[in-house]
Parts: C-alpha cells; sequence; structure tokens
C-alpha cells in the first residue's frame, strides 16, 4: 500500500504517519510525503518515509503536474491532505472535476471554504444558541463603537483564517485591542467573541457517504510552548484528557448537520470541531477544523485510530462496518506530548494522587 502525505513539515502530518507506522498492521506498506518548505523536518524523516519531495505551494501553476507526477511515478494509491491550503486545492478539484490523480477523503469544496473562514461559519449558526456572540472587524477599524456594543469587555479575539490560535487573546479593554491588532500586522481580519472560561474540548467526527459513522472527543488542557504565545494557547495540546461525552458529540452533530443542509452538501469528510465552554458549563463551537489534528496520535494509542478508518474505507474494506460507533476510552485517561516527541498515556489519577 503506497500512501502520500502532504505537508510533512506539520506536527498533524508527523503524527498521521506515525499512527499507520505503530497503530496498523498494514503489509508492504510505503508512506511518501511532500512540503514546499526545504528546511521541513519530515522532509528528512527516513524512519517514516520511504520518499519525500518538494513540491510548489497549492495556488502554483505546477502544483498539480508536480503532484500527478510523484503520484504516478511511485504508484501511489490514496493520499491524505491534511494542510489547509491543499484541503481547498484538492476539494476544489474533486468537487468541480470529481477528478483526483489518487483517492482521497475530502469533504465538499464549499463547505471547506466556509470552515476555514471562522467568521462564515459563525455567520451560518448565528441565529442558533451554538456558537457565542461575535463580531468581525478589519485591522484598519477606527471606530469600535458597534464593536463595544456588541461584546463586552473582556472579550476573545482571534484571526478569522489559520491555526494555532493566530492571533488570539484575551482583551480587557480598548488600549489593549489596539495594541494586539498592530503587533499583528499579517492579519487583515480579526473575530472577537465572548470570551469562555471552561473547559477546551476538541470533537472528531467521520462522515461516509451520507451519514455520521466515527466520533470521539477530547479536552485540551494545557499546550505546548504556552509560554510564547500571549493567550497560552499555540494550538498544540502538550496535556489532554480523553472523554466519553456523547452529548458533546450530539452538539458538534446538530452544527455540521446545520452546515451541511445550509450549503446543500453530502456528509462526507473528516472534521475536528472546537468547542469552549462558558461559566455553567454550557458547550459553544468556536471552529471547525476540515482536518486532523496534531493530537490525532493520542486518539490512536487510545484505540480511536481514524487514520485507520479512514485508509480502510477508501481501499473499500469490506470489513469495516459502517454503523455509527462513538470510540470510547479507559476512564480517567490523560495523554502528554511534547514536540516531535510520542505521546504517553496514563490514568489522570496516577499522575495526581489525591
Amino acid at each position: 500500500m503506497n500512501i502520500l502525505i502532504n505537508g510533512v513539515g506539520g506536527p498533524t502530518p508527523r503524527s498521521i504517519a506515525r499512527t499507520l507506522r505503530q497503530f496498523t498492521d498494514y503489509k508492504n506498506l510505503k508512506l511518501f510525503g511532500t512540503d514546499i518548505n526545504r528546511l521541513a523536518y519530515g522532509l528528512y524523516e527516513s524512519d517514516l518515509y520511504d520518499k519525500t519531495f518538494i513540491v510548489p505551494p497549492a495556488k502554483h501553476e505546477d502544483y498539480w503536474t508536480t503532484i500527478e507526477q510523484i503520484i504516478k511515478e511511485n504508484n501511489i494509491e490514496l493520499a491524505l491532505v491534511h494542510p489547509e491550503l491543499e484541503v481547498l486545492e484538492w476539494s476544489r478539484r474533486h468537487t468541480e472535476t470529481n477528478d483526483l490523480p489518487c483517492k482521497a477523503f475530502l469533504p465538499n469544496h464549499e463547505l471547506c471554504k466556509v470552515l476555514i473562514d471562522k467568521s462564515r461559519m459563525t455567520e451560518l449558526l448565528e441565529q442558533t444558541d451554538l456558537v457565542p456572540k461575535s463580531y468581525v472587524f478589519n485591522s484598519g477599524i477606527q471606530d469600535f463603537t458597534e464593536l463595544e456594543t456588541t461584546l463586552k469587555y473582556p472579550f476573545w479575539v482571534r484571526a478569522t483564517e489559520g491555526s494555532s490560535g493566530l492571533g488570539s487573546l484575551k482583551v480587557n479593554d480598548r488600549a489593549e485591542l489596539q495594541n494586539w491588532i498592530n503587533i499583528n500586522p499579517k492579519v487583515d481580519v480579526f473575530i472577537s467573541s465572548t470570551f469562555l472560561p471552561g473547559r477546551n474540548l476538541g470533537v472528531k467526527l467521520l462522515y461516509y457517504k451520507g451519514k455520521l459513522i466515527r466520533s470521539a472527543s477530547a479536552e485540551r488542557v494545557k499546550y505546548i510552548m504556552s509560554k510564547v504565545a500571549p493567550s497560552g494557547i499555540t494550538g498544540n495540546t502538550s496535556y489532554g484528557r480523553l472523554l466519553n461525552e456523547q452529548n458533546l458529540v450530539d452538539v458538534a452533530d446538530e452544527a455540521m448537520q446545520i452546515l451541511f443542509k445550509k450549503l446543500g452538501v453530502e456528509q462526507h469528510g473528516f472534521f475536528t470541531a472546537d468547542f469552549k465552554e462558558d461559566e455553567n458549563g454550557k458547550p459553544y463551537l468556536t471552529e471547525v477544523n476540515v482536518r486532523m489534528v496534531a493530537f490525532n496520535l493520542a486518539f490512536a494509542a487510545g484505540g480511536a485510530n481514524f487514520t485507520k478508518d479512514i485508509v480502510d474505507l477508501l481501499m473499500d474494506d469490506t470489513s469495516v462496518t459502517q454503523e455509527y460507533k462513538m470510540y470510547e476510552f479507559e476512564p480517567e485517561t490523560i495523554f502528554l506530548r511534547d514536540v516531535d516527541a510520542i505521546p504517553l498515556l496514563m490514568k489522570e489519577s496516577d499522575l495526581f494522587p489525591k
């Protein structure tokens, strides 16, 4: 089985490759990696990848020629596409032409565009009680009256696009907000929303040909290199809990069902829905990633191997059940992660004995 993994310089593709190497029993598995950055560490991880390639960015005129040549010359059967810009490009081609150089598990392109832009997703859900009250503004904002009428300080602010908590901060007054805008010159559009002090949660949702077939959930407690980010959030979890909360999955699925219906697209693809709870423990949807995230390997170590699910479905493995399953974990299961390290799973009571 020859599999292409895009964007191997990032932690999420590394997590996916390790999942395939350590938590599957595929015979004759070969992994091929691509990245646009010659300095990407993953390009040189010979223990993970059989061969790697430097490719043009997804919007480059030579992108598809390069990708197609790699796939053809290496007999690649399927691709696991995870950098957002490549997800957009692959989903665009698939939605518009239904023609890809190999198999891939992708949502509809219109849905991808909405989910990558957090303000558009929030707008589609704003009449529900699923998302926090929000306000979108440009970095050149001069009049703060409408923003400050909509939201009272303190509130949360972040970039409408991008990962790893780009542009995220809890701001306590206008001076802090103006300073934050000034020191993030690469962010053109921000979204501000009600500050939610509760748990930070992630829900995995795997939809296949019109229905939800797999799910799991976790809590992000602490982040790798949290001290380098003013918000303490870097987007890469260092300490988390694997949860068994069907109610949380139900809320995530409710939001996705609304988006599927409003956009008129098929329920298909893998998503990571992020929630933050208010002071009463009510979860609000803050974003939905159109891909896996970096602690995918921790889920696999706990028994929720979404990467294997996707590969088996793409390879038409008839032994894979398409009946709904919420992955459940041993009570009190936590995971610890660090930069480039294999995650460790243990019981929380062993780490913090009473």
